[in-house]
C-alpha cells in the first residue's frame, strides 16, 4: 500500500518543476489528483501521463472564485479533500527596491501570498473536521535575504507567516500545516532567471559552489520531503518550517 493510497490531493503550480515532480510521486504512492496551473498544455500532457489517478483545471490562485471552484470540484470528485500543496509562485525579477516596478511587486504578492492564503481558506474549509494536511511551498527566502529580490523575499517571509497562522488554527481539527523551503533547485523557473541575468551576475557554477553540498537540488528532493509531510508520518509535525536547501541556510561554503 502506497503512503498517500487513497488520499485526495490538490497541487497547485503542478504544470512543471517541484509541482510536476510531488504529481508523479504522489500518484505512485496512491494518491489522487488535482492539478491546478494556468500552463493549460503541460498540465493537461502530465494528467495525460498520470492517467485516471489525477485530473486537471486551468486555476488562477489569485482569483477567490477561481480558487473556491478548485476546492469544490476536487471535494465532488474525490468526495473529500485530504491533503494541498500551495505550491504555485513566481519569482519575479532581480532588480533593487528602488528600481523595482510596482506593477511588478504586485504581481508576485499577489501568487505568492494571496494565493497561499485563499489556498488555506478554501482547504481548510473542506477539511473541516476531518483533518488534513497542508504543505506550502516557501523558500530559504522565507527565513534569510539577499540583495535585489525584495517581492520574492517579502512574499516568502509572509507565506512563512501565513503557514504558521493556519497551522495554529487548524490544530484543534486536526489540520496540520508546514512550509517546505528549497534554496536553488533546478527547475524552469530557475533556469528562466539565469537566462535574464545581467552580466557580472553570479554564475550557475558560481551559485552551485556556494551551497554547502555544492550543487543545486532537483524537484524530486522536493517532492519527498512534500511526500512525507502529506503522509501520516508527520502526524506530530505541525508549524514547521522544512529546509531543502543543501546546507545554505547554515552558513554559505567558502
Amino acid at each position: 500500500m502506497g503512503r498517500l493510497e487513497g488520499k485526495s490531493v490538490i497541487i497547485t503550480g503542478a504544470a512543471s518543476g517541484i509541482g510536476a515532480a510531488a504529481a508523479r510521486l504522489f500518484v505512485r504512492e496512491g494518491a489522487r489528483l488535482m492539478l491546478a496551473d494556468l500552463l493549460d498544455e503541460p498540465m493537461e500532457a502530465l494528467s495525460r501521463q498520470l492517467g485516471r489517478s489525477a485530473i486537471s483545471r486551468r486555476t488562477d490562485v489569485t482569483d477567490e472564485d477561481d480558487v473556491k471552484a478548485l476546492v469544490e470540484e476536487t471535494v465532488a470528485r474525490y468526495d473529500g479533500l485530504d491533503a494541498a500543496l500551495l505550491n504555485a509562485g513566481v519569482a519575479g525579477e532581480a532588480k533593487p527596491i528602488g528600481e523595482y516596478p510596482l506593477a511588478l511587486f504586485e504581481r508576485v504578492m499577489a501568487v505568492n501570498v494571496r494565493g497561499v492564503w485563499l489556498g488555506l481558506k478554501y482547504s481548510m474549509q473542506a477539511m473541516g473536521n476531518r483533518g488534513g494536511s497542508i504543505v506550502v511551498t516557501a523558500s530559504t527566502a522565507g527565513v534569510r535575504a539577499t540583495p535585489n529580490r525584495s517581492a520574492y523575499i517579502a512574499s516568502k517571509h509572509a507565506a512563512i507567516g501565513l503557514m504558521r497562522a493556519a497551522a495554529m488554527e487548524g490544530a484543534a481539527r486536526g489540520i496540520r500545516v508546514n512550509s517546505v523551503n528549497p534554496a536553488t533547485i533546478d527547475t524552469p523557473m530557475v533556469r528562466a532567471l539565469e537566462a535574464k541575468a545581467e552580466p557580472g551576475d553570479q554564475s550557475r557554477q558560481a551559485m552551485a559552489k556556494s551551497i554547502p553540498l555544492a550543487r543545486y537540488g532537483t524537484s524530486d528532493e522536493v517532492a519527498n520531503l512534500m511526500l512525507f509531510l502529506t503522509s501520516d508520518e508527520s502526524s506530530f509535525c505541525t508549524g514547521g518550517v522544512y529546509m531543502v536547501d543543501g546546507g545554505i541556510s547554515a552558513g554559505r561554503a567558502q
